[in-house]
């Protein structure tokens, strides 16, 4: 069951560029005022000099944003060699006829899933009768709401388990605002509902496929700070009006659970167990989760039974109509797996069903009518597969069609044979195939995308490495280039990491990105401590008080590159996105000297600050909170924002936001920006560019992406000293 005031104005310093690309930009906006507010937080007082920068609502605030994004926006549309990557990506596009993702298998093998081709911009729902049937198009999310300035994509789709029916939820200009909407599959009408304020709506069907399940926020303005607060979960008819659907579980209906305001309450049914299961959820992996049966939802009052709470240590569960399978890291930092009575659970006496790995994590697993089948990653880079008799036994380890670097591992559930997996590596694309345990040939391929050939990257080869860091820790690091790049520090190294809420960067093929090694340099993904790489154990050494681990990481990674003459400090780039702002932010202001350019996208830049918009709170049990004076003590370390000195010569940097951003506010990113530039002795420039029409990210179209992915390389190939990318 996968659940988871007025401005004055002055000039900043003005960054050096050739006179060519200076006079083809716009001119230098005017900087953004220092306006000190001074703070106590713990035992620290904070001057926080940008904090006007938080009203976004200020019609000047807005302007400076504006000012900024479009001089940042006409200097990258200068750097040579930007719009050939551009035209690269759209060949390399065009070399599939189909893209196909977010499949849905249904019991009845119904295949829904969004397809888009060179021509579409983003993707479109289709259905079939299983992997051969003929396809059918349910919905193009392009003509929706035409004429009103917005463009949706899809961005879920829950159908029915007879496939009958399906609810499809849209959101526009990446803002992740979902509306829900439902369609009857065999005539392709909908049933006329919009439910909005559904971002985390998660529709779970009833059996009878008249009713579901779902969470909504709050009714208040998409600006408010406490949007995402008392969210609830209703049970909503499928034709009537959603302002009658009833509430079923939340912290007004179950104030004797606890839900927190900042907690995310869901429900989904499962008809095998014939229950419901509610979780309480945020970004601690651990969950916290109540059953009922399905007949309750007919009573005044769902009485919910304990299933798990936060100390069970628990992060994901299946179950079948009479057993409770666990995924746990309790007492297995490297995970095991359990399996414990349904109706009667007793968590700290379950059977160990998967052993703990001692030579790497145990990532995922999925039940069968024929087997348990799971997924084993050594050092987030190498991936393998097992089937275990269900009646025990030894596990095998699977053979699969070609090494991978990650395995993604799905089943339709214990009363079917069928399992699927998608592979990949850093250098092979993404192939789905399924797996028959009782045939001789065992894996049959049934990918939907359309294969691709990228003889461009014939060459490349990929390098597995064990870092010593600060500590003493080994810290894997993987670096991409061709064959034959030499090792005298001249080749461009563009570093990208993560290291937050265990999530693991395990090898994807992105020939986009691999457009870096195609122009000679290196990629560097540093699988820093607070992923999950490692297991339980290295996301808790970058989390909270642990978080310096995660950024010294970096930096270890990018001083061994120096010593073995991979790259140099003047060619080295480090890149991330969202709460990878912290990383490549305080690798920056700890080593300033070390990277040519730091690139944050849509980062947390100022995360003592966090809990005052809308998505800080829930984000708490990974970061810490200004409540804990321990953690407040953190949260003042890891904060990129404070830790800009006046007077050091800083990298360059672009810095980007989104105002429709609804898990990174956009003042995040915009008072480091300011800061930056305002403090750094450097002639290096500092841009900010904000997209006015996107959020996070997640939701932008092709054409968007492509140029958010052009503007990274570009500029990381321009200040690292790439020729094709300087200016004449």
């Amino acid at each position: 069951m996968k659940t988871r005031q007025t401005f004055f104005l002055f000039l900043l310093g003005l960054p050096h560029f050739p006179a060519d690309l200076h006079a083809s930009v716009k001119p230098l906006p005017l900087a953004a005022p220092e306006k000190p507010v001074e703070e106590r937080y713990c035992d620290t007082t904070i001057v926080d000099p940008y904090r006007s920068l938080e009203r976004l609502d200020d019609k000047e605030v807005r302007t400076w944003f504006r000012a900024h994004a479009e001089y940042a926006k006409s200097v990258i549309e200068k750097i040579p060699g930007r719009n050939d990557l551009i035209r690269r990506m759209i060949d390399f596009d065009s070399r599939k006829s189909v893209t196909v993702y977010n499949l849905s298998i249904t019991e009845s093998n119904r295949y829904f899933y969004l397809k888009r081709t060179p021509s579409d911009e983003t993707g479109k729902l289709y259905y079939r009768d299983g992997f051969e049937g003929s396809e059918t198009l349910l919905f193009d999310p392009s003509g929706f709401e035409s004429g009103k300035g917005k463009k949706f994509v899809i961005s879920n789709i829950s159908p029915t388990d007879d496939g009958k029916k399906v609810a499809v939820s849209v959101a526009a200009n990446g803002s992740e605002d979902d509306i829900v909407l439902v369609m009857h599959v065999e005539t392709g009408n909908f049933y006329g509902e919009k439910i909005d304020r559904c971002r985390f709506a998660a529709p779970s069907w009833l059996p009878d496929g008249s009713a579901f399940l779902y969470n909504r926020l709050a009714d208040l303005e998409k600006n408010d700070p406490d949007i995402q607060k008392n969210s609830k979960v209703y049970l909503h008819k499928v034709g009537t009006d959603p302002s009658s659907d009833r509430e079923v579980f939340s912290n007004v209906t179950n104030p004797e659970l606890g839900i927190r305001p900042e907690d995310i309450p869901f429900v989904h049914y499962d008809k095998d167990s014939g229950y419901l299961y509610a979780t309480v959820q945020n970004v601690d992996p651990r969950i916290t989760a109540y059953y009922a049966p399905v007949g309750d939802l007919y009573k005044p009052v769902v009485s919910w039974m304990p299933l798990l709470e936060q100390a069970d240590n628990v992060h994901d569960f299946s179950v079948t109509e009479r057993e409770l399978y666990l995924y746990s890291p309790e007492k297995a930092p490297n995970f095991r797996v359990l399996r414990t009575s349904l109706e009667r659970p007793d968590i700290r006496n379950a059977d160990v069903v998967i052993r703990e790995p001692s030579d790497g994590v145990l990532t995922s697993f999925g039940l069968t009518n024929e087997g348990i089948y799971y997924t084993l990653s050594k050092n987030g880079v190498e991936e393998e597969f097992y089937r275990k008799p269900l009646a025990g036994g030894k596990a095998r380890n699977i053979r699969l069609p070609f090494a991978a670097g990650s395995v993604r591992l799905s089943t339709r559930g214990f009363k079917h044979p069928d399992v699927w997996v998608v592979i990949s590596g850093w250098t092979s694309d993404y192939k789905r195939y399924r797996y028959n345990a009782s045939s001789p040939e065992g894996f049959s391929d049934e990918t939907l995308s359309s294969p691709a050939d990228y003889p461009e990257y014939e060459d490349l080869m990929a390098e597995e490495l064990l870092v010593t860091s600060h500590d003493g820790t080994k810290v894997p690091l993987s670096l991409v280039y061709r064959k034959g790049t030499k090792r005298n520090g001249a080749a461009p190294m563009l570093f990208y990491g993560y290291g937050a809420y265990g999530n693991a960067l395990t090898p994807f093929f992105s020939p986009h990105f691999l457009l870096w090694t195609y122009k000679g340099g290196i990629l560097a993904i540093a699988h820093v401590r607070g992923g999950g790489e490692l297991g339980d154990a290295w996301h808790k050494a970058g989390m909270k008080t642990t978080k310096p681990n995660t950024w010294k990481d970096l930096i270890a990674c990018a001083e061994y590159a120096t010593r073995k003459k991979y790259s140099s400090p003047g060619r080295m780039a480090a890149n991330s996105a969202s709460a990878g702002g912290i990383l490549v932010g305080k690798a920056m202001t700890e080593r300033p000297g070390l990277f040519a350019a730091v690139i944050p996208q849509v980062g947390a830049m100022n995360p003592l600050r966090g809990e005052e918009t809308p998505n800080g709170p829930v984000n708490a049990p990974e970061f810490g909170t200004v409540k804990d004076s321990a953690e407040c003590r953190a949260l003042i370390a890891m904060d990129p924002y404070l830790a800009i000195r006046k007077g050091i010569s800083y990298p360059a940097a672009l810095v980007t936001a989104g105002m429709n951003d609804p898990r990174v506010i956009a003042w995040q990113p915009a008072k480091f920006a300011a800061r930056l530039a305002a403090s750094t002795a450097s002639e290096k420039p500092v841009l900010f560019l904000t997209d006015f029409e996107s959020g996070h990210g997640i939701g932008d179209m092709k054409t968007k992406r492509f140029e958010t992915l052009a503007d990274v390389l570009s500029f990381a190939f321009w200040q690292t000293g790439h020729p094709e990318f300087q200016p004449e």
